[in-house]
């Protein structure tokens, strides 16, 4: 299974009223179960890889930056996973994008590390950056506001 079906199917578990789900194919197996503090736990094996559990849900006030008491007006891109952010390649290097940077689609925005794996966000559509709600090596959730963006 490719890691974007993993990602399709994960939305599809969380948005339905289901509350175990278990596929095996072959030496592929992935487990999902809900009903810890409304959160999800994600269990995947395949061939030659370690049995790995996400990290635990984790409260999105400890990840958002000291705004969180306004709520959030306009566009937001939001996390496709559970993982850490970061805001640039090394850390000696630059930031993806900053605020009031202008973007293009496909533009990346940020990594998410997910399972030793760095993933990039990448912009769905042109924008520009007004805020960054994530700091730097913080978890985050599914699904969970990264950034508020002006749409163009």
């Amino acid at each position: 299974m490719e890691f974007k079906d993993i990602k399709e199917l994960i939305r599809v578990f969380d948005k339905s009223d289901l509350n175990k789900l278990k596929i095996k194919d072959g030496e592929f197996e992935i487990s999902m179960q809900t009903g810890f503090d409304g959160g999800s736990i994600v269990t995947t094996t395949a061939p030659a890889v370690q049995v790995a559990q996400a990290p635990a849900p984790i409260a999105a006030s400890t990840s958002v930056t000291n705004e969180t008491t306004a709520p959030i007006t306009g566009d937001t891109i939001n996390s496709p996973m559970i993982g850490t952010f970061y805001a640039s390649p090394s850390p000696e290097s630059a930031a993806f994008v900053k605020v009031g940077d202008t973007v293009k689609a496909g533009q990346t925005l940020c990594i998410l590390e997910a399972m030793k794996i760095m993933n990039e966000v990448e912009a769905e559509f042109d924008c520009k950056i007004v805020k960054v709600l994530v700091e730097d090596s913080n978890p985050v959730e599914y699904d969970m506001p990264l950034f508020v963006v002006e749409k163009l």
